[in-house]
């Protein structure tokens, strides 16, 4: 029997604190996490980041989240960002996505959003490129989802107040009510 394993992607701009609360739900709630592929990728190129590399981390972050789905006996998995971050920054920076990735939006759906505000400090880090530029790229994150029609909640606050937002959230998904 194969059950329908929920998908629950913490999404946002940079240094909205992504991969810090998607860990921490998937320790709260006891399920897998998918990290964020891309980090990883990122972190070992060593000239400017090219198209072909945004389709790269597109399979990357793709085939992680399938080998956790492959894993799990639970009823859904957080995932530290998706492949919507891929035609984000292939718009950004090349004004185009691939192909590839626009069919996969529409076939490979996401259950539920939690899109991080920018309330947060920017925090520096050599993988980050735009602290000027937070609400620009908040304003597209809602765009895209909405062109999805995905379902999926705005989480801002500090710290735990963040955490306890971002649960809620959760919490309403899973009951139906949002």
């Amino acid at each position: 029997m194969n059950k329908q394993i929920k998908k629950v992607a913490i999404v946002g701009p940079e240094s909205t604190g992504k991969s810090t609360i998607s860990l921490q739900l998937a320790k709260y709630y006891q399920v897998p996490w998918v990290p964020e592929y891309a980090r990883y990728y990122c972190e070992a190129l060593t000239e400017p980041c090219t198209l072909q590399d945004e389709v790269n981390m597109f399979h990357g972050q793709l085939a992680l989240e399938e080998s956790v789905l492959a894993m799990t006996e639970t009823d859904f998995v957080i995932c530290d960002t998706t492949f919507l971050t891929v035609k984000i920054w292939s718009d950004a920076f090349f004004g185009h996505t691939p192909q590839i990735v626009l069919d996969a939006l529409k076939n490979r759906p996401y259950d539920f959003y939690i899109l991080l505000d920018i309330d947060l400090p920017w925090q520096d880090d050599p993988l980050r490129d735009f602290p000027n530029q937070r609400e620009h790229f908040m304003e597209v994150w809602h765009k895209e989802l909405k062109a999805l029609g995905a379902k999926y909640a705005v989480v801002s606050g500090i710290g735990e107040r963040r955490f306890k937002h971002a649960v809620e959230a959760i919490d309403e998904f899973l009951l139906g009510t949002m």
